[in-house]
């Protein structure tokens, strides 16, 4: 019996691809061509964390991903220098999309599956080891990101 958090055909191809559960994955930057193939998959939303100059960033990407019946959101964080403010922002939008089908994705899924970490841990209550095993999946976030995990990890405790 296939696993329910195996992506669907078509999904693996975009970059990092990982289905967290059968309502949230994460992933870098999706082509033109595999923004539409998530609508056909039934996401519903779209948060992308990339800044504006990410590479294979799409200039276009609100209005495309629109033009599939999806919402989308951007909240750019700077990927050396990631704020409180960003980690509010998202939350926020999170927030509003619970119970939604939902993609959070940034150019290599870095920034993605940190805030996603900490989402899953601090705002859905899941277990910290399970959550810390799917993000170090796709990289062990060092300098300023280890720092912002910790420091938001310790409002926590």
């Amino acid at each position: 019996m296939a696993n329910s958090h195996e992506p669907k055909p078509g999904l693996a191809g975009i970059r990092a691809f990982i289905a967290i559960d059968d309502l949230l994955a994460t992933s870098g930057q999706p082509t033109r061509e595999q923004v539409r193939m998530l609508r056909a998959a039934g996401f519903e939303s779209v948060l992308n964390l990339a800044v504006a100059t990410s590479e294979g960033a799409l200039p276009d990407e609100p209005e495309l991903v629109r033009s599939h019946g999806m919402e989308h959101v951007h909240v750019p964080v700077d990927f050396e220098r990631p704020t409180d403010a960003d980690v509010e922002a998202f939350f926020a939008v999170m927030e509003r999309w619970r119970g939604r089908r939902v993609l959070v994705h940034c150019a290599l899924n870095m920034r993605a599956s940190a805030f996603v970490f900490l989402w899953r841990v601090l705002r859905c209550g899941e277990d910290r080891g399970l959550a810390q095993r799917r993000l170090n999946a796709v990289w062990q976030p060092d300098g300023a990101w280890a720092a912002l995990l910790e420091r938001w990890l310790a409002t926590a405790s």
